[in-house]
């Protein structure tokens, strides 16, 4: 799907990309003619235009776009954090990685910035009083944050306390979530919205919260809720407050665009609400029905199709009331989209609207709604989960290696090499802006060739090696020309994805970004360090799970969708004597909702280190620090006992020894570091 895009369309690459790295025919130093001092002045002007800056990275990586006010680059290269936006200080993500780990706390690591999480719902507040004030609207906002877009005890506390000058609610939507909300939300005058399936226990729980100074709201989504709630008031003496989900006939767009419509999985339709409407009538607690909800899904990118759904909604608020029900709340869902690529779009990782745009539609449709009517306007309600949680969380991970293709400049060939050495050759040699597609064909075909030979015994191991060198260089030079044209064709479309490095990240995709395997959610991944210097390695990612679908290979980009993610070549350690690499550190960003509960334990790799942090005067102070799961814990969701596993190793040590398969200290040594394993992080330590 081709975003709409704003502004001028960037192509792939840059401009320090687009020119060449190296020479493609060696030329011996006394070919060449001695560099005068005016040549040597242009080279050094020139070197200066092309030289990399922080501002290239901030184009490349869009960070303007789907970081601001948060989220910027320093003059060092490194990303800085703001968490109170323009209103605060900053913090150096590097350094603060850097300060972390030397408190023992290992790569990867969710880092929660609170200030964050209370700068969104004053946004959220601030949009919505400037759309009341100026639309005069004669009522009130109260939002809620779903829970289940992160039930993390500290967020969710810390989204009560931050919450509390706006009277700010919690919704659930289970049971469990139910409990959550109960224990924690302590707002006066705050909404606790009761959505998800519901039994007598849940609404009973619900009802009886009244007579403890909530404000609950039981939202019926299945018709025979209602006879639910009926019993339960008749049962407990309460009369609950209760709403109904409608199912519109407006859709969201998306991946969440089935959320709406007859055959949604939650709501009532409009037949089913009159029906609901004539039962609590009969049961005589019409006067319960006080709240409409809807929901047309997550991430709705467009405003027009927010506009529409606002439109329907408020049309029905005013006809329940009209049939007599005692309407005083509107609860627009949630919806409110996260611009993941900075693209300012319709994109379904994007959105083309501002919060303010979004608060304005709201207002303005159901003033409009209602005094055609000339009824009383609701109280407001929005469920803004993502909206509100993405911003705040950061996970950064370390690079524990790479797979290059990088490929050599070939030395000419021999006439007694076999025939298909010297045709890739050639074809190497002829590569030029006039027939690099051509070439790029009959490079494959050639290697194709050595391949079927191989397998037949007539080409060598060696030979079969160096047609594979040659044919990765053609490639690489057939790329280095692709990147320069307006127009790629489409058989080459594939070449730099074909050519790019693997990146080995020291994370699992299941665990800390399930939407990235699942349905293929961006989310922004950029260096948190370097970033001053020109990152001339295309990649993509690959996690320490062992499965297939553990990468990421999907980049945010302004057009559309990129394949590579441009990142920096490893420095190699100097002096150790190995073959290790200075710490190179990325960071995925906006995926604070939803990732982490939703995370599983594929290859038993376990919850992250998670810190929060918040700002002070003097820089930053840890609130909390959250340790991820021991190999022990993960092993126990399994059912198995870490005790019984090291007792089951020390027999076969000794059966072992026994029968001189190993000496005592090999036998020591191995249950050390078994036991010494099972209370480790389960993530690997570089």
């Amino acid at each position: 799907m081709a975003k709409q895009s704003i502004g001028p369309a960037i192509r792939n690459g840059t401009a320090a990309e687009q020119s060449t790295e190296q020479s493609t025919a060696s030329v011996s130093r006394s070919d060449q003619a001695a560099p005068t001092a005016a040549t040597r002045q242009e080279t050094d002007r020139q070197e200066e235009k092309r030289r990399w800056t922080i501002e290239d990275s901030e184009a490349l990586y869009r960070i303007q776009g789907w970081g601001e006010p948060y989220f910027s680059i320093n003059a060092a290269g490194h990303i800085t954090v703001s968490p109170q936006g323009d209103r605060g200080g900053s913090v150096d993500l590097f350094e603060l990685v850097n300060a972390l780990k030397l408190r023992n706390l290992g790569l990867p690591l969710l880092i929660r910035f609170s200030d964050i999480l209370e700068d969104r719902i004053q946004r959220l507040n601030a949009c919505f009083a400037r759309a009341i004030a100026r639309y005069n609207y004669p009522g009130t906002y109260k939002g809620v944050f779903p829970v289940k877009c992160n039930q993390q005890r500290h967020l969710v506390e810390d989204l009560v306390r931050f919450g509390k000058p706006y009277q700010f609610g919690l919704e659930a939507g289970s049971k469990p979530e139910l409990l959550i909300a109960l224990a924690t939300l302590d707002t006066p005058g705050a909404l606790l919205i009761c959505n998800g399936y519901k039994d007598r226990e849940y609404v009973e729980t619900a009802t009886l919260a009244q007579r403890l100074g909530y404000t609950p709201i039981i939202v019926l989504e299945q018709v025979e809720e209602v006879d639910l709630a009926i019993a339960a008031a008749r049962k407990l003496g309460v009369k609950p407050i209760l709403g109904v989900r409608a199912k519109l006939s407006a859709k969201g767009i998306g991946r969440w665009g089935t959320s709406a419509g007859d055959r949604a999985k939650f709501g009532l339709t409009i037949p089913e609400i009159i029906q609901a409407v004539e039962k609590l009538g009969a049961a005589d607690m019409l006067d319960c029905l006080q709240l409409l909800h809807y929901h047309i899904g997550s991430q709705i990118s467009a405003i027009n199709v927010i506009k529409e759904a606002i439109r329907e909604a408020s049309q029905i608020y005013v006809e329940l009331a009209h049939l007599g029900a005692n309407m005083k709340y509107l609860d627009v869902g949630g919806g409110l989209a996260v611009d993941y690529d900075g693209s300012k779009t319709n994109f379904y990782a994007s959105k083309n609207y501002s919060m303010q745009n979004y608060a304005s539609d709201v207002v303005a449709e159901v003033k409009e709604a209602c005094e055609e009517r000339n009824m009383p306007v609701p109280t407001l309600v929005s469920e803004s989960g993502r909206a509100i949680a993405s911003h705040q969380s950061v996970l950064v991970f370390d690079v524990l290696g790479t797979s290059d293709v990088l490929p050599e400049l070939p030395e000419p060939p021999h006439e007694k090499d076999p025939l298909v050495i010297r045709n890739l050759y050639e074809t190497y040699q002829s590569i030029s802006v006039e027939n690099y597609q051509e070439a790029y064909h009959d490079a494959t075909q050639f290697k194709e060739e050595a391949v079927s030979i191989f397998g037949f015994g007539y080409l060598s191991l060696t030979d079969r090696a160096r047609a594979e060198r040659l044919y990765w260089a053609c490639c690489a030079k057939i790329l280095e020309i692709v990147r320069q044209q307006e127009y790629v064709p489409d058989d080459l479309e594939d070449l730099e994805k074909i050519m790019a490095s693997i990146y080995y990240v020291n994370l699992s995709v299941f665990q800390s970004a399930p939407d990235s395997w699942a349905i293929d959610q961006l989310f922004p991944i950029l260096p948190i360090h370097r970033l001053d210097e020109e990152p001339t390695r295309r990649a993509t990612l690959a996690d320490l799970t062992c499965d297939s679908d553990g990468k990421i290979d999907q980049f945010i980009d302004l057009r559309d969708v990129k394949y590579v993610l441009e990142l920096h070549p490893l420095k190699r350690k100097e002096g150790d004597g190995t073959q290790s690499h200075e710490p190179y550190y990325l960071a995925m960003f906006l995926n604070g909702a939803y990732q982490e509960i939703m995370g599983n334990l594929h290859n038993l790799f376990g919850d992250t280190n998670a810190v929060h942090i918040t700002l002070t005067p003097k820089g930053y102070q840890i609130e909390h620090v959250v340790k991820g799961d021991t190999m022990t814990e993960v092993l126990g969701y399994v059912q198995y006992d870490s005790e019984d596993l090291v007792e089951n190793i020390r027999r076969r040590t000794e059966q072992a020894l026994q029968e001189s398969r190993i000496t005592l200290q090999e036998s020591q040594l191995l249950l050390q570091n078994y036991e010494r394993s099972l209370s480790r992080y389960t993530y690997l330590a570089i």
